[in-house]
């Protein structure tokens, strides 16, 4: 069988300050129908780069310098915007890592998702429209004949990244770019979505490239494997070779174990005040309830750690903490002192005193800001610093978050790589100086060696700051690492809470055992054998009915 992709002898190059500087270094990848290719490496790789590449595109300020990417005969470096546009989101589609960077805030998500169908002849808009609940159904979208109607910032973010490969599939295409499409869903959803998603691959006969820093997930999506370091190619093999007998050494470090596991801490003193209460909240977007009676503790210089999927309350959870929603019942404590429901009734002392790190740095650190704006702005605000001193303060919390002030201060957020982005949000938190963090799925979008460098900072800074965490995430194996006591949330209520070791010894609440059991494992019949165990062999069978 021939080729569908071929991409020959690639060199990209990214321009700082009129310079141009290699990204990524003469590096060759081929693709059949039906084949999936897997891109692994660390941050800052060339991943994505080339994964862009492969539909005939670069980012602003890069450039292909000099190969080829053949797509079914039509070489997309010399082809035309013409060509180009008659191609992308027909025959060649995209899933970004962050939806919500991706998705325009001002149109419905089923607007936007039967846009591309309609524009390239496809289907009308009446067919495409009814396509899109099949595809959001076998997603496991919730409501999917009403969710589309809704706006993107009207739905979780994991929700909101299923809509998007959804979208992507709108056209049925020869080729995909897969780029990290399930970092922002827990593990029972990422189950769902990545056999509908294998179906589909499998059904149509498509050809995909699938991105991702989660090794466990590649060893069920991929055929086969590339290993990419700093723009290089490392190895490429089969799957199963791969995984059984990596070559190079650099390919083994990401093979191994997360090492950084920090000990849980001695349980609480009995009638120590909590440094954050949630006491019996009942909360609601309209008249929908969306939290229901949850109440849990945080005490000084620990770590508590809430999952669930999505959809489960966790970050609704979180925007009560912070007066970001206004409880329907219950209330929120600070250092035992009840707060006030809405951030705007809380005054300077009450808001510094709760910050939030956010998943997605892209989103959250303002792009035309320099890093010494963005991090100053809070010290000024919070802690009425100007001029020399609020300088010497934000040199002071780079350094703390490790990062060089001199080389980063007057960068802008889109010279940092993923990992820097996320020190440069920690630094932003810090800089009001609170004893409550919430950290909300803060190393779900980073490979396995950066999040581990976050972990260990938030520990450091944790031990010398004496600082309290709510960690929000779906990743177990950063619950292990990093919690002192964990919470587990479902349908809004809290379905079991309590010291980390005890969470990981059964006997578990039957969602907490549905989650532990969902861990994908580094083992390419596991999702497999997973699904014949759960008699869900037939997800994505709606989604692949028409055409």
């Amino acid at each position: 069988m021939s080729n569908l992709l071929t991409i020959n002898d690639i060199y990209i190059e990214g321009r700082s300050d009129e310079v141009w500087s290699p990204i990524i270094n003469g590096v060759n990848l081929s693709l059949k129908r039906g084949e999936v290719l897997g891109l692994i490496g660390e941050s800052g790789a060339g991943k994505s780069t080339l994964g862009l590449a492969a539909m005939g595109y670069t980012r602003d300020g890069c450039r292909i310098s000099s190969g080829s990417v053949n797509f079914d005969g039509i070489d997309l470096v010399s082809a035309s915007a013409d060509v180009k546009r008659g191609l992308l989101g027909k025959r060649i589609a995209y899933v970004a890592q962050s939806a919500a960077a991706s998705f325009n805030p001002a149109h419905k998500i089923i607007d936007q998702h039967t846009e591309a169908p309609t524009q390239h002849g496809v289907m009308v808009r009446a067919e495409s429209s009814e396509d899109a609940m099949q595809l959001y159904e076998r997603l496991r979208l919730p409501n999917p004949h009403e969710i589309g109607f809704r706006y993107p910032h009207q739905v979780s973010g994991g929700q909101l990244q299923r809509a998007m490969t959804a979208m992507a599939m709108a056209c049925r295409p020869d080729l995909i770019i897969f780029d990290e499409p399930t970092t922002a869903l827990d593990v029972t959803t990422q189950i769902e979505v990545l056999a509908a998603i294998r179906k589909i691959v499998e059904d149509f006969d498509t050809a995909a490239i699938y991105i991702t820093h989660d090794l466990a997930v590649v060893a069920q999506m991929a055929d086969r494997v590339k290993v990419l370091l700093r723009g290089d190619e490392i190895e490429t093999a089969d799957t199963r070779q791969m995984l059984a007998n990596p070559q190079e050494d650099y390919t083994k470090s990401l093979w191994a174990v997360r090492s950084f596991e920090r000990p849980a801490k001695p349980a609480v003193h009995t009638g120590a005040t909590p440094v954050v209460s949630v006491r019996g909240v009942t909360a609601a977007y309209g008249k929908v309830d969306v939290l229901s009676d949850v109440s849990f503790d945080m005490h000084a210089g620990r770590t508590v750690a809430v999952v669930g999927e999505s959809g489960s309350g966790k970050s609704t959870a979180a925007r009560c903490i912070t007066g970001l929603l206004a409880p329907r019942q219950g209330h929120v404590e600070f250092d035992g002192a009840q707060l006030p429901a809405s951030y705007k009734q809380r005054d300077k002392m009450q808001l510094r005193q709760a910050q939030m790190i956010y998943q997605m740095a892209d989103t959250a650190l303002n792009p035309r800001k320099t890093i010494a704006e963005i991090i100053g702005r809070p010290v000024q605000f919070y802690m009425g610093l100007t001029g020399r001193a609020k300088t010497k303060r934000v040199d002071e919390l780079l350094t703390q978050i490790e990062l060089e002030p001199s080389q980063y201060r007057d960068r802008l957020p889109s010279e940092l790589s993923g990992g820097q982005k996320q020190r440069v949000g920690i630094a932003r938190a810090l800089a009001a100086e609170p004893k409550f963090i919430i950290c909300d799925e803060v190393t779900s979008a980073l490979d396995q060696l950066v999040a581990e460098g976050i972990l260990r900072l938030l520990a450091d800074l944790q031990d010398t700051l004496g600082l309290t965490y709510m960690f929000i995430t779906h990743d177990l194996a950063t619950v292990k690492s990093i919690a002192d006591e964990v919470v587990v949330m479902k349908d809004g209520r809290v379905v079991e809470q309590g010291p980390k070791a005890e969470m990981f010894q059964p006997p578990h609440h039957p969602y907490t055992d549905l989650l532990l059991s969902s861990v994908p494992e580094m083992d390419p019949d596991w999702l497999t054998n997973l699904l014949e165990e759960r008699g869900m062999e037939n997800i994505g069978d709606a989604a692949v009915g028409k055409m």
